[in-house]
């Protein structure tokens, strides 16, 4: 077999993973959250960056804040998903450089003194943690429904602030009754590698 990995494991993480769309009330922990994380931060950026934040909507208060920024079609789901979060990226990410990178603690000026830098960067790894962190709620045998339908401006004002620029907003929790759309298909590899 050409995987290490175990047949169940991958087709818990991905050929039987689909984005969910209901969700059962049963919750989701702060021992999940903290397992899920502690997994997903060992997942590999540039120049070990790590400009994902995850804000976590508990409160019904704050539900219903983010929920008036949803599309309509996101509405019901975001509503009644037992945790939503928040993933945006931290655009002040290099100030962390000198510990995270300890070998070339002057990355942080070298690469990332200018904003437009520092922005661009951030908007790419963070999006590639957010991937990890998607793979890691599937890890903790909970479906993520992943939207980037929503009032970006809206969510970055009612929760977040200038240094912080939302990428996607997550559901978890179990999948409820009907949550999964038909699998929608995926291109073979012949129309996706090439080799030269």
């Amino acid at each position: 077999m050409s995987l290490v990995l175990d047949p169940a494991a991958q087709d818990l993480l991905f050929r039987e993973a689909r984005t969910a769309n209901t969700f059962t009330d049963e919750p989701v922990t702060e021992e999940q959250v903290q397992a899920i994380y502690d997994l997903v931060k060992f997942g590999p950026t540039a120049f070990n960056q790590s400009p994902l934040r995850i804000t976590l909507v508990r409160s019904p208060e704050a539900r219903e804040r983010l929920v008036q920024h949803m599309a309509e079609g996101n509405r019901p789901k975001t509503a009644t998903a037992p945790l939503v979060a928040i993933l945006s990226a931290d655009n002040e990410f290099h100030e962390e450089l000198p510990q995270l990178f300890p070998h070339f603690p002057q990355a942080k000026d070298a690469f990332f003194s200018e904003r437009p830098a520092r922005e661009q960067a951030a908007h790419l790894n963070a999006t590639l943690q957010a991937g990890y962190f998607i793979v890691g709620v599937r890890a903790a045998g909970l479906a993520a429904g992943p939207m980037t339908g929503f009032d970006f401006a809206g969510v970055q004002k009612e929760f977040l602030d200038d240094d912080h620029t939302p990428l996607m907003i997550v559901n978890i929790g179990k999948p409820g009754e009907d949550a999964w759309f038909p699998r929608s298909p995926r291109l073979p590899l012949d129309e996706v590698i090439t080799t030269v």
